[in-house]
């Protein structure tokens, strides 16, 4: 029987990211590939409905993964 400890909970991000489609979300938002979105417009993106949404508030929240 497996039981979920602590390292399936740390480990979320990992199998986030593979159904993750790299450069998705530049594209919605028309920015090329190379360059960063800036915070402001990435902020209102993650108040958008659908799939532009959730990319938005996904990309908000790596960032707070690669900070810590």
């Amino acid at each position: 029987m497996k039981r979920k400890g602590v390292r399936s909970k740390s480990r979320w991000i990992q199998k986030a990211l593979r159904k993750h489609k790299k450069g998705a979300l530049h594209r919605q938002l028309g920015i090329p590939e190379g360059l960063t979105i800036p915070l402001s417009l990435l902020r209102d993106a993650s108040k958008e409905p659908g799939l532009l949404g959730q990319r938005a508030r996904f990309a908000l929240n790596l960032r707070k993964v690669r900070k810590a």
